[in-house]
């Protein structure tokens, strides 16, 4: 093979497997077991096709709006993007320019790393505690800037705000980014933190709790300073990130609320449905305030039984190659019908 000058080599983000079967239960990514309200779907059938043929709002203004009344701040404290994951990278081009490393969990999600290693920021990976917590006192060192996610992902474990304002105290010089992707699932925001802490931002996404993970929706909210770089990083990259279809439709979103407090207080109701049959059947379940729970069975073979849901048909999230989460398992809450099913799976695998 021709060697070429110049070619970089990264390690992509690896995200669960897409499978296609019409009997699955597919609990592997996270994804809002229900669908988006009825008001985004009325929006969606009635969208003017022909909006098409101009570009989409640069601004995003009529989205910022209905945010801003949402959480009773002002438009111009945020932006909105193609996804969290652009935002985050937005947040890491914009305030992460330090030489001092950034520091983020050893055990959260696997995109952080991606975009540190991309744009060619130093990191330090903080591992967490032994009971998967995360460990606030080894944040207060010299950094390039903070990221924490709350919940944290894979665990799901969630820390209350008064922990999140200490870490913003010790850290006044950095800027502090809290990832809120699974806020929604029983954790309480730092949002109102905003005001008092000019170094915080908040990052959201409409993939989960608002059940739009195909249409690529996140903001990140702070101080108008802080928003206006992270516009100017947006304008630099891709100014066009946020198609008008997606924009009319997270629109209704936002004004849904009553909806999406409804299915996301069920699919909290079921979650704990089920982490409490999996203590029955000898499982270990890390405490969850996201829409999955983190598990694993001392007794069991979990490659193997990794291998019987995959024939089932029930596909989750395995980590093998993770030496502290190699015996765990993600598993994404579904509908009841769907948990029971699992449920049901998982004894049969018991009991051979």
């Amino acid at each position: 093979m021709m060697q070429v000058k110049g070619i970089r080599s990264i390690s992509p983000y690896v995200p669960g497997e897409q499978p296609n079967f019409s009997d699955m239960i597919k609990i592997n990514t996270n994804e809002n077991a229900y669908p988006p309200s009825p008001a985004v779907l009325d929006t969606l059938k009635h969208f003017d096709g022909k909006s098409l043929s101009r570009y989409s709002s640069i601004s995003n203004q009529k989205l910022k709006e209905a945010l801003a009344k949402k959480y009773h701040l002002q438009s111009n404290q945020f932006v909105i993007g193609n996804g969290s994951d652009e935002i985050l990278a937005f947040c890491m081009l914009a305030f992460f320019n330090s030489k001092e490393p950034i520091l983020f969990p050893d055990i959260t999600y696997g995109f952080y790393k991606v975009w540190a290693d991309l744009f060619h920021i130093p990191y330090q990976e903080v591992p967490l505690k032994q009971d998967f917590r995360i460990n606030f006192e080894d944040y207060n060192r010299f950094n390039g800037g903070i990221l924490i996610p709350n919940p944290n992902a894979p665990t799901g474990i969630y820390e209350e705000s008064p922990t999140i304002e200490t870490l913003l105290k010790n850290n006044s010089d950095s800027v502090v980014i809290i990832d809120e992707a699974y806020i929604d699932f029983g954790g309480v925001s730092v949002i109102p933190l905003i005001e008092k802490y000019p170094n915080l931002v908040v990052v959201h996404t409409f993939s989960k709790s608002r059940s739009l993970a195909g249409l690529r929706i996140g903001y990140a909210i702070s101080n108008p300073n802080l928003i206006q770089v992270l516009e100017s990083i947006k304008s630099s990259f891709n100014p066009y990130s946020v198609d008008t279809l997606s924009e009319e439709l997270s629109v209704s979103a936002v004004e849904s609320q009553t909806y999406y407090l409804e299915i996301n207080q069920k699919i909290q109701h079921t979650r704990e449905l089920f982490a409490h049959k999996l203590n029955q059947l000898g499982f270990v379940v890390l405490p969850s305030k996201t829409n999955f729970v983190l598990t694993t069975h001392p007794k069991a073979d979990m490659q193997a039984l990794f291998e019987f849901l995959n024939e089932q048909h029930v596909f989750v999230r395995f980590f093998p190659t993770n030496k502290r989460l190699e015996q765990f398992f993600r598993i994404s809450i579904g509908t009841d019908q769907e948990m029971l099913r699992v449920t049901q799976i998982l004894e049969q695998f018991l009991a051979k």
